[in-house]
């Protein structure tokens, strides 16, 4: 039996949303239509695309497989249209990278430097909370996720977690700061911007100040980074930042780095799902070397 293009082009967008409803609204065909054009592809693929979690839908590992064809299919169907529309050829491909919303906006430009300017290539980017992202690379609409934190895989979630880059966490403040003595005693009764709790810096320094019995002042607890880096551009106190945050105003002299906190580490992880097949620019990406994403050329603006 030859394979029914029209069929997976339902399949690729119940797909897509992870939802039947939504697929069959966006599709102007009612829900036991579309789900019987399904049937119909899984019957003739002899295996079952998806798993049934409620109302939502989740990708089998065969429906993982056909998604990836899928994508690839209308995605070329779409290249030919624009082809024959506008007399170009576009043949861009398209790299989908999630970020948790909190991670710091300069390593992620950092780790997506050098494939910033291709025209072969189209870069989507997208932020949230990490089960969010995770759901999206399950159903195959990210290919990688920039995260602070790994995750753990299993046949049904073959998630894959590389650490790709790691920095000492630092005292930050302003660079006209009268001299101070090191760590411990430079923290002692210092008011401080620090990162939410929920943060794994966050609770490394907190560990790391009941064993030394320091006692600061919080002044102000931030989830998000870029938050963090104007309050403490801005504010004139200290905070505890991974250097990368403010590598710009450490460069212009805006702010200064007191030096690194004992045992505090930033990790940063690059989160893939197990694939046969890898797009070029994510091998690329993932062969940089780790000292690479913390340094920036001299000519940088930010």
């Amino acid at each position: 039996m030859r394979l029914n293009y029209h069929h997976l082009y339902y399949f690729w967008k119940v797909a897509s949303t992870g939802h039947l409803t939504r697929a069959a609204d966006a599709l102007h065909i009612s829900q036991s239509a579309l789900s019987g054009q399904i049937r119909k592809l899984e019957d003739s693929l002899g295996h079952e695309l998806f798993i049934r979690e409620g109302r939502r839908l989740k990708l089998s590992e065969a429906g993982r497989v056909a998604f990836t064809y899928a994508e690839d299919i209308f995605r070329q169907g779409a290249e030919l249209e624009a082809l024959f529309r506008t007399g170009r050829q576009t043949n861009r491909e398209m790299l989908k990278v999630g970020a948790v919303a909190t991670l710091s906006r300069n390593f992620q430009e950092g780790f997506l430097r050098p494939l910033l300017g291709r025209r072969d290539l189209g870069l989507r980017l997208q932020s949230g909370s990490l089960e969010d992202l995770l759901r999206r690379l399950s159903a195959h609409r990210l290919d990688l996720i920039l995260s602070n934190q790994p995750v753990h895989g299993d046949d049904e979630t073959p998630w894959l977690s590389r650490r790709i880059a790691r920095q000492p966490v630092s005292i930050i403040g302003p660079a006209t700061a009268e001299s101070r003595v090191g760590f411990p005693d430079m923290l002692r009764d210092q008011p401080l911007i620090v990162p939410g709790q929920d943060s794994n810096i966050r609770q490394a320094f907190d560990q790391l100040c009941e064993y030394h019995q320091i006692h600061p002042i919080i002044l102000a607890e931030v989830d998000d980074m870029a938050m963090m880096r104007l309050l403490t551009r801005d504010s004139g106190h200290f905070a505890i930042l991974p250097p990368v945050v403010v590598r710009d105003e450490l460069r212009k002299g805006e702010l200064r780095d007191y030096g690194s906190l004992p045992g505090v580490f930033e990790e940063f992880y690059a989160i893939r799902i197990r694939r046969q097949f890898e797009s070029p620019a994510l091998q690329e990406l993932m062969a940089q070397p780790p000292e690479r994403l913390l340094t920036f050329p001299d000519n940088d603006s930010g």
